[in-house]
């Protein structure tokens, strides 16, 4: 066996520059096929991310009925104790507890309907980063009477740090939120929407405010790997029924696919047309490939003709030809696979901006106009076992056309 190893190792070299053009063909086909693939995955990736980092979570804790009513009557109280319990179970990252609304704003005589967030300003900057995004003012402590403004909102509003500006909104029980609220900071996001229509309160001042005592609107909890989702949503949901049976009359766990449902759809449509894409580029590729072995093959018909009539036996000779397959393919996908390495690592790092229509269809999202990359184990040998699959179908040519060859005919050209 050994023999027909080196004998076909060295056939390869006979003619570097037909090995070169080979492997060539498999080599472009794996670093195509891996940055698109990694673009797809990345894509979606960071769409799933921002939507959890900064609204969702993975997972929400939700009073009953909150996500359809979105009223304060629908707000829950969590213990301490209990959000401990939540935090403790492995695969949780952390749990940021949220009150929202949305109110009247105005300053002068402009008056903008907003969405206010009452939050834990250490727990949230823990998971939305809004401290780094501060361009005036200081953040909010846990007991701020303050508010914060993006600054689309506060250029609309034409307010400035320490202007005072009036929220006027409905509180528990149907009851009257008015207060004049200084400006302590004003906050910059790269997404219009986002920027001109949200305001953040502390936590405790916001329950202050809307006269909702200990209530939040929701517990977002966040894992260290999103895969985990359903098993820790069922070890929250028993975490809650052994504590309380009536729990699933009281509170909602939902995902966050349950909470987006339109970017999971979004998702899988893109993600359908892009195995579509993927399968096209797979057959332009299984034809290029094809193409390549067929002209090797051509090229040593008198060969085969050769050493067929001075005794080679033809089964010894599909072994040899299958094994210049195996190694001219091996050559093609490692050299693929270290070329797209960093490649994908580069583009990791540096996301390709967008513009256009695609710019304004994620900005329509509410996400970042960039196209970001991934990089997953699993992407890469899924890539390559899949062309070195075509590269192996492709190689039977060379047997069935050695099993067809008559000596004397392949001699003669």
């Amino acid at each position: 066996m050994w023999t027909y190893v080196i004998l076909a190792w060295r056939n390869l070299w006979r003619n570097k520059r037909r090995t070169l053009i080979a492997a060539s063909s498999v080599f472009f086909a794996v670093v195509l096929a891996l940055l698109m693939r990694s673009m797809q995955t990345g894509y979606y990736d960071y769409m799933i991310d921002s939507s959890v980092r900064t609204y969702t979570g993975h997972i929400q804790i939700q009073g009953k009925d909150y996500w359809e009513k979105r009223s304060f009557e629908e707000s829950m109280t969590l213990d301490d104790e209990m959000i401990t319990k939540v935090n403790q179970i492995d695969g949780v990252e952390m749990s940021v507890k949220r009150l929202e609304t949305f109110s009247l704003i105005s300053y002068g005589m402009v008056t903008r309907v907003v969405q206010v967030v009452g939050i834990n300003p250490e727990e949230e900057d823990k998971l939305t980063s809004l401290k780094s995004r501060i361009v005036k003012g200081e953040y909010l402590s846990n007991d701020s009477p303050g508010i914060i403004l993006a600054e689309g909102l506060a250029d609309l509003l034409n307010a400035d740090i320490g202007d005072s500006i009036l929220i006027y909104g409905q509180g528990l029980y149907g009851i009257t939120a008015a207060e004049l609220i200084p400006v302590q900071a004003i906050v910059r996001f790269s997404l219009p929407a986002q920027n001109k229509a949200y305001a953040y309160l502390s936590l405790s001042y916001a329950q202050w405010v809307y006269s909702a005592t200990d209530r939040i609107t929701s517990l977002s909890i966040m894992l260290d790997n999103r895969k985990k989702i359903n098993s820790i949503q069922s070890e929250i949901k028993t975490l809650f029924e052994t504590t309380n049976e009536n729990s699933g009359d009281v509170y909602d766990i939902m995902t966050w696919e349950e909470l987006s449902p339109e970017l999971v759809q979004y998702i899988q449509v893109d993600n359908a047309q892009g195995i579509i894409m993927l399968g096209i580029l797979y057959i332009v590729i299984a034809f290029g490939i094809f193409g390549t072995i067929m002209m090797m093959t051509a090229e040593r018909v008198k060969e085969f003709g050769i050493l067929i009539s001075v005794g080679m036996k033809k089964w010894k000779l599909y072994l040899v030809t299958t094994l210049e397959t195996i190694f001219i393919s091996f050559i093609g996908v490692v050299a693929g696979a270290l070329v797209s390495l960093p490649l994908v690592i580069y583009f990791v790092n540096h996301p390709i901006p967008l513009t256009g229509e695609m710019a304004d269809t994620m900005l329509a999202w509410g996400f970042e106009p960039i196209l970001p990359f991934a990089l997953y184990p699993g992407m890469f040998f899924a890539q390559i076992w899949t062309v070195l699959a075509i590269a192996m179908v492709s190689g039977l040519y060379p047997i069935n056309f050695i099993r067809k060859i008559k000596p004397v005919e392949a001699m003669r050209g």
